[in-house]
């Protein structure tokens, strides 16, 4: 199965008569199958499965990588029977279409990427609260909205991402920490993402401001844009062309340069975590308000907060840590020197109520983007 194009959607009442290619997961068979709850650790009511499984279907933006997407929807469909759809969009996009869609949306469930930009649709009241029972698995009440409007499901440990070869034949040590991608030995040798579309670009933002006081933030992004070669749409365009060499030094997650290292076998690739202090992501789930399928929305977020559905994500190469304390965590990230513990204190609130200023500030102090740099595609 394949993830349609983003201009292949479109939304609300039009979904079933348009016939839009979305991603099913109902197999070949259009009747309802029945579920398989032989594995079943999802913990749901009865009822809520009723309830779901009368309305049949569901449709999830996922905002982290494709196949960790996949991998979830196709078991949320083994265990219930459901014709689930998903489209992969960064959660900026995502944003931005639950935004113009106003309450109207034309998704039920938002999966994965960063909660800055869940919060920012929790200011404007287009996600939906709920009250998950598998809320009580979180670690830390860290991962989640006070009022259940969103709720965590991993950990990403934000740093940087290194070719080890390009670095030795340019006869340039890597950077340390932040400052260091100031240098102008760096100049044109650094990837980031957009941070109009990216939430991981949005969290080094918020990471920055936080660190260094708000004008100091800024102006450590203007001066970090001068090294800047490209801005990619999503937050793991630089991990995927580290390896490669078109990209030295990639500033992203680093569970996505595990993801290169070991299953794409790039072993030229080197992670970097900043001295100073990781920053760190809470990767998240929510229900749009005024989903058309309520029921099986609340079905996928007690699903999401299982460990049916979190460890899927090794399986599908993604090396996050997990934030259930009956999920089994992903070994291969502590081989690699990532602590989910070793990161800085992140403020939530001030990221909740400022992001989308700080991004429109960061823009305007920009002159507004270069075009062919702030990669929108």
């Amino acid at each position: 199965m394949r993830n349609i194009s983003r201009r292949g959607f479109i939304g609300g009442s039009a979904i079933a008569a348009a016939g839009l290619g979305l991603v099913g997961c109902s197999g070949g068979d259009t009747g309802q199958a029945e579920a398989d709850t032989s594995e079943n650790t999802v913990n749901a009511p009865q009822e809520l499965i009723d309830a779901a499984k009368e309305e049949g279907e569901l449709i999830v933006y996922g905002s982290c990588e494709e196949e960790h997407v996949q991998a979830c929807v196709d078991h949320f469909k083994e265990l219930f029977g459901l014709d689930v759809q998903f489209q992969r969009l960064s959660t900026g996009e995502v944003q931005a279409k639950i935004e113009e869609e106003n309450g109207n949306p034309s998704a039920d469930v938002w999966f994965g990427g960063t909660t800055d930009p869940y919060n920012v649709a929790v200011t404007k009241g287009l996600l939906e609260p709920y009250e998950a029972q598998n809320a009580s698995h979180l670690i830390s009440d860290t991962y989640r909205d006070p009022d259940g409007q969103w709720y965590g499901i991993y950990k990403g440990i934000l740093g940087f991402m290194v070719n080890k070869d390009e670095l030795e034949r340019l006869k340039i040590d890597e950077p340390k920490d932040w400052d260091d991608l100031l240098d102008p030995k760096y100049k044109d040798l650094i990837w980031l993402s957009n941070y109009n579309t990216a939430g991981t670009a949005k969290l080094v933002i918020n990471t920055m401001i936080q660190k260094k006081g708000h004008d100091e933030g800024i102006k450590y992004l203007v001066d970090l844009d001068k090294n800047i070669h490209v801005y990619t749409k999503s937050g793991s365009g630089p991990s995927k062309n580290v390896g490669t060499g078109e990209c030295t030094v990639g500033i992203g997650f680093l569970h996505d340069g595990i993801m290169q290292i070991v299953d794409n076998g790039y072993g030229n690739i080197g992670l970097v975590i900043p001295s100073s202090g990781a920053s760190y992501e809470v990767g998240a789930t929510a229900i749009f308000k005024g989903c058309k399928h309520p029921n099986a929305a609340k079905l996928w977020i007690e699903y999401a907060l299982s460990p049916d559905c979190v460890e899927r994500a090794a399986e599908a190469k993604a090396y996050q840590f997990l934030v259930l304390d009956n999920a089994k965590q992903p070994e291969i990230a502590t081989e690699y020197g990532l602590d989910p513990d070793n990161v800085m204190e992140y403020d939530f609130e001030d990221a909740k109520n400022n992001t989308e200023r700080y991004v429109e500030e960061v823009m305007t102090a920009l002159g507004g983007g270069d075009a062919e740099r702030f990669q929108t595609e």
